[in-house]
């Protein structure tokens, strides 16, 4: 067994310690909690949050586009450095694409939340959806995304579900059943790996226009109605900007969990946070681009429509959502990454998290005051504010992810092996070439 097959198996070979149980059960708890608050809401009706008559859409609508936005890196990350070749994507590469998977599923479970009848929804729209619809359009898109990406997620690791059938072969089991389901008879003959390779590389390609449209959509959703800030051309490429600069960010923060926890600092090297902090802060100033050529345009030309709702967003109610995700979800970062004496692990780390929580800020601000500040003043009703079922599904739907990714350390390995091995494979023979005796190139004639 090679070390990089030790390194990578070891976690899913020997027993988890107390401190992983702990963590699982008490993410398992927040999980619980959430769905118990859903199931209240179910039963009571969304009167029951602190949704009004003038926000109708409030921060479930926030946590969807937050995590929608974050599945998107993964996958694009992954196929665009698969298709120019850079090999430092190796290791890194599942956890890009798990990260994807993951948050396209909570974000999927999120849209119920949001529903007055959760459980017609999908029937009603499947017979009697109109293709006009944006909402229609959102869950062709999401539903054919999604579908995508956990066939990009489970083409490479096919190889390393091999690996774990014939480790588990001894043992039987639950386990070994499933990996030999799903290893679909992969023996790593040359035939096989060329189709492999092949496949993967066609999902590559095809992964890519699928995310850009995915997340076009869901700005296409605001961008067609004629809400002040909403209604806007620019909206569709400003989402999908946003989209992997917040994605980035969180592949960061995860990969610094795994390396922190299960010692993989040989795979989730120094070189890897600052190749993956260059491009977080190349994304971090594009976003900052398009937030400056949003409000100035506005800001410019404001208008009795725009007026209040800017002034509701730079000075007013929302101001300290907005100033903090301007000054701490993208300067500070930018700073932190661009500094050489924080420009390592530990700084580009803190950056991602900042940009995390300032990018769900910003959602904030992009949702709630087009809703709350413009149309028509209604007296009597209150500014909106999200009560303890809103925030108990928001920390039930965190807590889901995490622990998607608790789980999936326990049954896959998270270093993709078959993919840093192969790489090794093609780097060897120029790496043990003969070298000239005298040390130097040989001169022609």
């Amino acid at each position: 067994m090679r070390q990089v097959e030790r390194d990578a198996l070891a976690p899913l070979l020997r027993r988890p310690s107390a401190l992983y149980w702990l963590v699982t059960l008490g993410l398992l708890a927040v999980v619980v909690a959430g769905f118990a608050a859903w199931l209240y809401q179910f039963r009571n009706g969304l009167g029951v949050t602190g949704l009004t008559s003038r926000v109708t859409w409030g921060v479930y609508i926030v946590n969807f586009i937050f995590f929608v936005g974050i599945s998107y890196a993964g996958t694009l990350l992954s196929a665009v450095l698969r298709l120019v070749g850079a090999e430092w994507r190796r290791p890194i590469t599942r956890v890009a694409e798990l990260v994807t998977v993951a948050a396209l599923g909570i974000a999927a479970l999120l849209i119920f939340t949001d529903l007055g009848q959760p459980l017609a929804a999908p029937w009603r729209m499947l017979l009697f959806g109109q293709i006009s619809a944006p909402f229609v359009w959102d869950m062709l898109v999401l539903s054919s995304y999604f579908t995508g990406a956990a066939i990009f997620l489970y083409l490479p690791l096919i190889p390393d579900i091999a690996r774990l059938r014939d480790a588990f072969a001894g043992r039987g089991g639950w386990r070994h059943r499933l990996y030999a389901a799903l290893a679909l008879n992969w023996h790593g003959t040359p035939s096989q790996e060329r189709r492999l390779l092949r496949a993967t590389a066609v999902m590559a390609i095809s992964i890519i226009p699928l995310a850009v449209l995915a997340h076009s959509v869901v700005a296409w959703i605001f961008g067609v109605t004629v809400r002040p800030l909403w209604n806007s051309t620019i909206f569709a490429p400003y989402f999908v900007w946003g989209a992997i600069f917040s994605g980035t960010a969180v592949i960061i923060v995860v990969m610094f969990l795994y390396r922190r926890f299960w010692r993989l600092d040989a795979y989730f090297t120094d070189r890897h946070f600052v190749n993956l902090g260059w491009i977080l802060l190349t994304l971090n100033l594009g976003y900052m681009y398009f937030t400056f050529s949003e409000y100035l345009t506005i800001g410019y030309t404001v208008t009795k429509d725009y007026g209040p709702v800017l002034a509701a967003i730079l000075g007013g109610q929302h101001a300290p959502m907005f100033w903090f995700a301007i000054l701490f979800g993208m300067l500070l970062p930018a700073l932190l990454v661009a500094l050489p004496w924080t420009r390592n692990v530990g700084g580009i780390t803190l950056a991602s998290l900042f940009v995390v929580v300032g990018m769900w800020l910003k959602r904030w601000v992009i949702v709630v005051p087009p809703q709350e500040v413009s149309g028509i003043p209604v007296a009597g009703i209150p500014p909106y504010m999200p009560n303890a079922i809103e925030w108990i599904l928001t920390a039930g739907a965190v807590a889901g992810l995490a622990l998607v990714f608790l789980v999936f350390q326990r049954l896959f390995p998270v270093i993709a092996i078959w993919e840093v091995e192969h790489g090794e494979a093609h780097a060897r023979p120029a790496a043990t070439a003969t070298p000239h005796p005298t040390g130097a190139l040989p001169q022609e004639g």
